[in-house]
C-alpha cells in the first residue's frame, strides 16, 4: 500500500507493541536541517561538500578540515528545534510501544524531544562531541569552536596533539560494533520496523529492513521519495513526516 496515511489504521500497526524506529535526515527538515541525498540535497547541490565528511579527505588536506570547521562552525548558528515528528516518536516511547530508535541522524534531536537515551542508537554519532583521530580522547563540539572562535582554524588534541574531528562517522570510517550489534539487535526484536525520512541507501542502516523482515517484522516506509525497499514494506506514506508520523502512532 502506497500513498497517505489509512484511515483507519491497520490493525498489526495499531496493535504492535515492540516497533523499532529508523529514522533519516528526512525527518529533520521541518527543524530547518537539511537532507542529503534529496533533490535539493546538500550534496546534489554541491557534491564537492561530500570531501568534508570523507575521513581520507579530511585527514590529508588541513584546507578540508578548515573547511569542516568552518561548516560545523555555521550549523551551529541555527536555532534548530525538534519537530512534529520528532514528538511522535517521543509519544511512541510514553505509550510504551518504542522497542527502540536507531537513528542514522548526528544532530541529537531525537534526544532534546524527550526521547530516552538509552532507546536512541546514534549509528552514525553525535555532531555533539568531537573525538581525537589518534588517542580518541573526546570533549565537546562546543568547547571545540570556540577554539576555532579564538583563531585556531584547525585545533588539534590539547592531549596528544592529533588530528580532531567531530565525533561522526565520517565516509570512510567504521561504525562502532558496539553500536551496529545493538541497531541489529533492534531490528531482529520487532513486530513493526518504522523507517522514517531515510532513503535506505545507505548499509548497514538500509540492511536493517533486511533483518526485521527476515526475523517476521511488518515494515513501514514513510518518505517524500521511493527507496529501494518500497516493494518489501506493508505500508508506503508519502506525506509529510510532520503529519504522517503522529497519524500513525496516535491510536496506541
Amino acid at each position: 500500500m502506497t500513498g497517505t496515511v489509512p484511515d483507519p489504521l491497520p490493525g498489526w500497526l495499531t496493535a504492535a507493541r515492540r516497533i523499532t524506529a529508523l529514522t533519516g535526515a528526512g525527518i529533520s527538515t521541518d527543524s530547518g536541517i537539511p537532507d542529503y541525498r534529496g533533490p535539493n540535497g546538500v550534496w546534489t547541490r554541491d557534491p564537492d561538500a561530500e570531501k568534508l565528511v570523507t575521513l581520507s579527505y579530511y585527514v590529508a588536506d588541513p584546507d578540508i578540515r578548515r573547511r569542516a570547521w568552518l561548516m560545523r562552525r555555521d550549523m551551529g548558528a541555527f536555532d534548530v528545534r525538534p519537530n512534529p515528528g520528532h514528538a511522535a516518536l517521543v509519544d511512541l516511547e510514553r505509550q510504551g510501544r518504542l522497542r527502540a530508535l536507531v537513528t542514522q541522524n548526528v544532530d541529537g534531536l531525537h534526544q532534546a524531544a524527550g526521547s530516552d537515551p538509552a532507546r536512541v542508537v546514534e549509528i552514525h554519532g553525535t555532531v555533539h562531541e568531537v573525538e581525537c583521530l589518534g588517542c580518541r580522547a573526546r570533549t565537546t563540539m562546543a568547547e571545540a569552536l570556540e577554539r576555532v572562535a579564538a583563531g585556531e582554524p584547525d585545533p588539534p588534541c590539547l592531549d596528544c596533539g592529533g588530528i580532531l574531528k567531530s565525533a561522526t562517522i565520517s565516509f570512510g570510517q567504521l561504525l562502532e560494533p558496539d553500536v551496529v550489534e545493538a541497531a541489529v539487535d533492534a531490528a531482529r526484536d520487532c513486530d513493526v520496523l518504522l523507517a522514517v525520512g531515510t532513503s535506505l541507501q545507505v548499509h548497514p542502516a538500509a540492511g536493517l529492513v533486511d533483518v526485521a523482515v527476515g526475523h517476521g517484522a511488518r515494515v513501514v516506509v514513510v518518505n517524500a521519495e521511493p527507496t529501494p525497499y518500497d516493494d518489501v514494506a506493508d505500508l508506503v506514506v508519502r506525506d509529510p513526516i510532520g503529519t504522517a508520523l503522529p497519524r500513525l502512532v496516535a491510536a496506541g
